[in-house]
């Protein structure tokens, strides 16, 4: 391994003095050089196959001198940090032309060439000591869309193969002594998922720890990323690592960059860069804006506190840089945000669970085990109706969707893939987090390295031992989830109150101590289990959950309580009301002592309130096990229920009806442009069919819809 040759000030500290220069664009400056085929080419790719041409990469290897050159010119220009030429020096990009065996031979060489010239300048400004980031691209393929629109669920590259290809690039990087990495032009928040666990297999591996760099690029002035997440929602993806900085380059130029930079800035904990491109580029794809046209622009970024770092992106030369650099001089660095004190979970959009949010529930039917329906429909590969059960769930209000695909007749990881990927190509479903569940670690690992939101894995437990409770917090840390955590352990399901917080008190101080979790990233599940069984050890089940709750609240810090709360009225199946009832009365105490999650059915129609008295009483007998003979009440009751509503020919009044579907209530032109807003094809044979009656000409119902439904959308 390269050891650098000046001793460096720190980064970190220097970052909270003054602002950082980056430096601009390698592409732009090479294309000034007017350098042809032979000189991408030379003797050592002469026999590869194809136009070496544009790989600018591989200039490392055929002309180190002029990379050399460029780096000079950027730091005469006053850049603090100067960035490798390897944006693209990985295999995925490398094999379209041919030379991905070279990779760790390009990113040796960039490092080095790098290294070499920042230590030259450092040797001649010693009151400003410069500094290498190794450059890690997107790569030109999305582990989080399909490149096939007729199979949204095909992927043309996994989580591991891609993280295989930044780990090699990465280990060249550091060996040939990068000062940090800079994983950038981020478009897909799994992709850089997968550079930030490479990143930490490559430190580990060439035994060197070097400060995290991030930056993203928006694909509209919305400020979402291509992949479709808000910057709120990548924030979220990768808060699990402590990031020296993240930041935005590309897209735009400084002007347009603004408003998501001012996102960044109210929200990063850690340091925040801006690297824009010179301007939008005209119509001949060429970038205009002079040096002081960005600098004046840049200059905004600075005098509202929005950055720690400034640089330049496409189109953007050595005398970019300069103008940059004079901005900077005794300018204020942006201090970072405090870090949060709630959980925040992401799926396309953010969803932060302050004490605003008193209960989150999480969709319970896609669940193999919980929904015959939906299980019938995975087994017949429907997955199409079995997305509107997804959708179904997110519009009746659910914060979550639990995906769980555990069935004995099922291969539980391929259809957990399948179906992620599915449903990451529907923006209604995809803005939610998601739940990841499973009793396979296989399959819990396969989902989260499909999934680029923050989600929660459903469960790790105490049950096969610390070690290997640890490995599996460890891994569900890395990839950025929160955690369930079943109250299980060596000896068994904890189903009293003593056990249920002597398990949970155990795993917290695990998990906080030694795997570096934050408390409001553990959620526990101290089980919920089935009342009015008939066996008397079963009846203070709730009890105790619920007084478990009341102790993690107060004890474990931090940490939130769910549960599956289908579970409690078991011995009451085939009676829905009574079901539904029991749950509102179990959730109503629970969340007054802290429960503030569960899995539960989102189109619930049955409240606490709206309870009858009669029923009420009966109920809380049973969950709060008020007395002996609670069960035989309940069940007795129950019945009669169920007689008056065969004798009035109705289900009992307070039963309440079907969640409708409201939007079908529209005319037939309301509900084709709501149908097709939120994509649910279900009823679209017979909509159109009744549209053809209003319309002459099918085009007519074309023209309406393209006219009406684009407009309903902007106006959203």
């Amino acid at each position: 391994m390269q050891k650098n040759s000046i001793q460096h000030v720190d980064i970190r500290s220097l970052a909270k003095e003054r602002i950082l220069v980056l430096d601009g664009a390698m592409g732009t400056m090479i294309q000034l050089y007017g350098l042809c085929e032979d000189d991408f080419r030379a003797k050592l790719f002469a026999d590869i196959p194809g136009q070496m041409a544009g790989n600018n990469d591989v200039l490392c290897l055929t002309r180190p001198d002029v990379v050399a050159d460029i780096h000079r010119k950027y730091l005469a220009a006053g850049a603090d940090i100067i960035e490798t030429n390897s944006f693209s020096a990985q295999r995925i990009s490398m094999s379209d032309y041919h030379v991905e065996d070279f990779c760790r031979e390009i990113n040796l060489a960039a490092a080095r060439i790098a290294r070499e010239c920042a230590d030259e300048y450092s040797r001649k400004t010693p009151h400003k000591p410069r500094f290498v980031a190794g450059s890690v691209g997107p790569t030109n393929k999305t582990c989080s869309m399909s490149p096939d629109v007729n199979n949204p669920a095909h992927r043309a590259l996994t989580f591991d193969e891609l993280a295989l290809a930044y780990q090699e690039q990465m280990e060249a990087l550091l060996e040939g002594g990068v000062d940090a990495l800079l994983i950038e032009t981020i478009f897909d928040t799994l992709n850089a998922k997968a550079a930030l666990w490479a990143a930490e297999n490559a430190m580990q591996t060439i035994g060197r720890e070097v400060p995290l760099m991030m930056s993203v690029t928006v694909s509209d002035k919305a400020g979402r990323t291509l992949s479709g997440q808000t910057l709120e929602a990548f924030l979220a993806s990768v808060a699990h690592v402590p990031l020296f900085s993240v930041g935005l380059n590309c897209s735009f130029g400084a002007r347009d960059m603004k408003p998501s930079l001012h996102t960044l800035a109210q929200r990063a904990t850690c340091f925040v860069s801006a690297y824009p491109n010179a301007g939008l580029p005209n119509s001949m794809g060429q970038y205009d804006q002079t040096p002081e046209m960005m600098a004046q622009e840049v200059a905004e970024f600075i005098s509202e506190g929005l950055v720690n770092i400034v640089g330049g992106c496409c189109g953007t030369t050595d005398a970019h840089i300069a103008a940059l650099s004079a901005l900077v001089q005794d300018a204020v660095p942006r201090t970072p945000a405090h870090a949060s004190e709630y959980m925040t979970l992401s799926g396309l959009d953010v969803l932060h669970l302050t004490p605003q949010v008193r209960f989150a529930n999480v969709g319970e039917r896609c669940n193999v085990a919980g929904s015959r329906k939906f299980l019938r429909l995975i087994k017949e590969k429907n997955y199409d109706e079995a997305l509107e059960i997804a959708r179904k769930q997110v519009e009746d209000g659910a914060l979550v969707i639990d995906v769980n695909m555990d069935d004995g007749l099922l291969d539980a990881r391929s259809e957990m893939i399948t179906f992620l990927n599915l449903l990451a190509a529907e923006p209604e479903i995809a803005r939610v987090p998601l739940m990841i569940d499973s009793s396979d670690w296989d399959v819990i690992r396969a989902g989260l390295k499909c999934v680029q939101g923050k989600c929660i894995v459903n469960s790790i437990s105490l049950k096969e031992g610390e070690t290997v409770f640890l490995e599996r917090a460890r891994e569900a840390h890395r990839l950025g989830a929160a955690v369930v955590v079943m109250a299980f352990d060596e000896a068994g399901q904890a189903d009293t109150y003593e056990r249920r917080i002597e398990v949970c008190s155990r795993a917290y101080t695990l998990l906080v101590d030694q795997v570096g979790f934050a408390p409001h990233d553990i959620i526990f599940d101290p089980n919920v289990l089935a009342v009015a069984t008939g066996m008397e050890e079963h009846d203070n089940y709730a009890v105790d959950f619920i007084r478990a709750t009341a102790w993690i609240r107060k004890n474990l810090p931090g940490a939130h309580i769910s549960g599956g709360v289908s579970n409690l009225s078991f011995s009451f199946r085939g009676n829905n009301y009574i079901r539904e009832a029991m749950h509102a009365v179990f959730l109503y105490h629970a969340c007054q002592e802290g429960m503030d999650m569960g899995i539960v059915n989102p189109a619930t129609v049955v409240m606490y309130d709206d309870i009858p008295t009669d029923t009420l009483e009966y109920i809380e007998d049973v969950v709060l096990n008020r007395r002996k003979d609670a069960a035989e009440r309940l069940i007795n009751h129950a019945a009669w229920l169920k007689e008056q509503a065969q004798n009035e020919g109705q289900t009992h009044s307070v039963a309440g009806q079907e969640t409708q579907n409201t939007w079908r209530n529209g005319s037939v032109d309301e509900r084709l442009q709501y149908a097709l807003m939120k994509g649910i094809g279900e009823h679209l044979d017979e909509d159109l069919t009744e549209a053809r009656t209003h319309y002459v000409h099918a085009v007519e119902i074309i023209r309406f819809l393209e006219k009406n439904t684009i407009l309903d959308f902007l106006s959203e």
